[in-house]
């Protein structure tokens, strides 16, 4: 640990972000004897993430913009532990970091908010929706190609008021955050896994930490939620095999039942005019491998429609 009498928690400056600490801090405070709220601290580090808003995630660096110099203070041990938004992290991990906890996940699914009264299906022909994921650009043309869909960044708290300023008719945003910070009256309709599949890791808050930090480890695995990590693991798998990261057009959600995990996953061309769909199942112990099957086969299907790099 960085300091005797402190733990400290690393985490992005965002509401979200620190709500999600707040609640990794109460969980160790719950689970650990030798923790209150005096010895635990969060401390906020900002990432490329947070300082360039305005700019398209690709644009500046894709993989790991909101997670890079959190990483960099956990390597100079100037925090314990860092959290993240697990869909933010690049799949190949960081060398002398790994994620071995998270927490149980948050509902996955993707939140419609407008700021008339209306659903999706009864938003006006070539009304503008705002999302910051190709993903969503990609379902949302496939629900309906009559719409205009937009980029947009910045936090919840920005896109909900952009939104309410009217600068769009609609934004689609994770239900996970919105419900973390208390704004479910916020929202319309929530989709449904058959209309719009979640990205890979989406409502699941990941625990890093250093490799050789013993201590920390078994600290963490005591509030490391098993379903949730299997399910983590075979969607990193595929995300991995794919060569994907936290920009790229594709949906999939694991689910654990029995003794069994399932994985069903979409993946879009690099217009997003096409879409590749496959399922499989396994054991939930051979999670990974699950994982790399379905992505597997996806990329067969794709063929030279999907390219991981964009240019």
């Amino acid at each position: 640990m960085t300091d005797k009498k402190k733990f400290v928690i690393g985490s992005r400056g965002s509401k979200l972000s620190l709500a999600y600490s707040s609640c990794v801090k109460n969980l160790l405070i719950k689970s650990h004897p030798q923790f209150d709220n005096n010895s635990i601290d969060i401390k906020i580090i900002k990432t490329s993430g947070d300082i360039f808003q305005n700019k398209r995630i690709s644009d500046i660096g894709g993989k790991g913009v909101f997670c890079k110099q959190i990483e960099e203070k956990l390597l100079e041990s100037k925090i314990d532990l860092a959290v993240h938004s697990l869909k933010d992290l690049p799949t190949k991990m960081t060398d002398g970091l790994c994620v071995k906890s998270v927490v149980k996940r948050n509902d996955p699914r993707d939140a419609f908010l407008s700021h008339s009264n209306k659903s999706f299906e009864e938003l006006n022909p070539k009304s503008k929706i705002g999302t910051s994921s190709f993903r969503r650009h990609a379902q949302l043309n496939l629900l309906r190609n009559d719409l205009e869909i937009l980029t947009m960044r910045g936090n919840i708290d920005t896109r909900i008021k952009k939104l309410k300023n009217k600068e769009y008719d609609a934004i689609v945003l994770s239900l996970a955050g919105i419900q973390m910070l208390n704004l479910t009256n916020q929202v319309k309709e929530i989709f449904n896994i058959e209309q719009m599949l979640p990205a890979l890791g989406q409502g699941v808050i990941a625990l890093q930490c250093r490799n050789d930090d013993k201590k920390t480890l078994n600290i963490l695995k005591t509030i490391n939620d098993k379903e949730t990590y299997y399910c983590v693991e075979a969607e990193r798998a595929l995300l991995e095999t794919i060569g994907g990261d936290c920009d790229t057009a594709i949906g999939g959600l694991a689910k654990l039942s029995n003794d069994k995990i399932f994985l069903k996953s979409e993946l879009f061309s690099n217009d997003g005019k096409k879409k590749f769909e496959f399922q499989s199942s396994g054991h939930f112990r051979e999670a990974k491998e699950v994982g790399y099957k379905v992505g597997k086969e996806l990329l067969k299907k794709a063929g030279s429609d999907f390219t991981a790099e964009r240019s």
